[in-house]
């Protein structure tokens, strides 16, 4: 088939961008005819207070990539749409409501009797973190493509809510950017934990910084990834206030590939004390890296983290349960006995899965 991706890549970083990369890379190997296209600018920088670009890539990037979109410019909407007519399939990477505009736009351009089929890969249905016009400009869309793509059942159930086009859900398939540099099991307690990805309320890092606190007092904590607006402020106060100065290591700032194995190393888990998930990567990430992982009982987590084996699941946004949980991984062996079942993410079958699952939609036009 010919296949356009519309979606972040590089110079964009983090989850999404690496994500739409490899898809673009998975589907042209298995034969289709795969174009990426992607933005010079993708929404306001006002609305991510962040870092926005990278210089090196993570992953190799996509030959076939253009980089004509900007939220600020219609015409270039327009013309992505245009573009795109003689595809049979178009995939929109929805990554925020922003984006709506712009791909009305693209399926302005590709017509009202459009050729290709269009599907909406939905990282997340509507924002962990949403505003009073997210759940309109989000469903003005899923009402005008032909399929929508989801991470979870609970996300279907979503997106069937807004839209009455076919909706599948199919688990976000293991993707580590960051391999492991040795595979060595130094059988060594370390007492210390990470968390580690971009730092927002959703995420529950107060949640881990109070149960730090209740939990085994000499168990460590570093902190690392881009922080999000005031949380940084916010994170070092609750330090200073729960006494955990001495125990707690902030490290703002996006971790880029090539830094990663360095914090991986050294820890006894890697901690995902979420609010609110649809699916994650980290997970995997850990995984490769021999470490086990302490996260949420929501979303696709407990698919990704077995308890008791290669982890351990506590209830969201609860801190007694993951002070109990700290405090059973620090009881006997058990921090060993997790690390030493960790196996590597085997990514090829439920990549085989995923595929399947987003080319269906334009499978009846061959």
């Amino acid at each position: 088939m010919r296949i356009a991706v519309i979606g972040p890549t590089h110079p964009y970083k983090g989850g999404i961008a690496q994500y739409t990369t490899e898809l673009a890379h998975r589907l042209t190997a298995l034969g289709h005819e795969v174009r990426l296209e992607s933005w010079s600018h993708q929404y306001p920088s006002r609305l991510y207070p962040g870092r926005l670009t990278i210089d090196k890539p993570e992953l190799p990037p996509f030959p076939r990539t253009h980089r004509r979109l900007s939220w600020r410019r219609p015409d270039s909407w327009y013309a992505c749409g245009r573009r795109l007519r003689d595809h049979d399939l178009v995939v929109l990477v929805v990554a925020s409501p922003v984006q709506m505009p712009a791909y009305r736009g693209v399926l302005a351009g590709l017509g009202r009797r459009r050729r290709a089929r269009v599907v909406t890969q939905c990282h997340n249905v509507l924002p962990h973190e949403r505003r009073p016009s997210d759940e309109a400009l989000i469903s003005g869309l899923l009402t005008r493509v032909d399929g929508v793509l989801t991470h979870s059942d609970d996300q279907a159930r979503i997106a069937t809510s807004l839209t009455g086009v076919p909706v599948v859900a199919e688990q976000l398939a293991p993707l580590v950017v960051a391999r492991a540099t040795s595979r060595v099991y130094d059988g060594a307690l370390h007492r210390r934990l990470l968390f580690f990805g971009l730092v927002r309320p959703y995420k529950g890092v107060d949640v881990l910084l109070r149960a730090l606190a209740a939990g085994p007092p000499d168990v460590a904590l570093t902190v690392a990834g881009e922080f999000w607006g005031d949380t940084p402020a916010v994170a070092d106060r609750m330090v200073r206030e729960l006494g955990l100065s001495g125990r707690v290591e902030l490290r703002p700032g996006y971790v880029e590939a090539e830094q990663v194995p360095a914090l991986f190393r050294g820890v006894d888990a890697l901690a995902l004390p979420y609010r609110s998930v649809t699916a994650s990567v980290n997970p995997y990430l850990a995984f490769e890296h021999g470490v086990p992982v302490i996260a949420s009982r929501i979303g696709t987590l407990p698919d990704d983290v077995q308890d008791g084996v290669d982890g351990l699941l506590v209830v969201p946004d609860d801190v007694d349960s993951l002070t109990s949980a700290l405090r059973r991984l620090y009881t006997d062996d058990t921090a060993l006995r997790l690390r030493a079942a960790v196996c590597p993410p085997d990514a090829e079958p439920q990549w085989s899965r995923y595929l399947k699952a987003l080319t269906s939609f334009a499978e009846d036009r061959q």
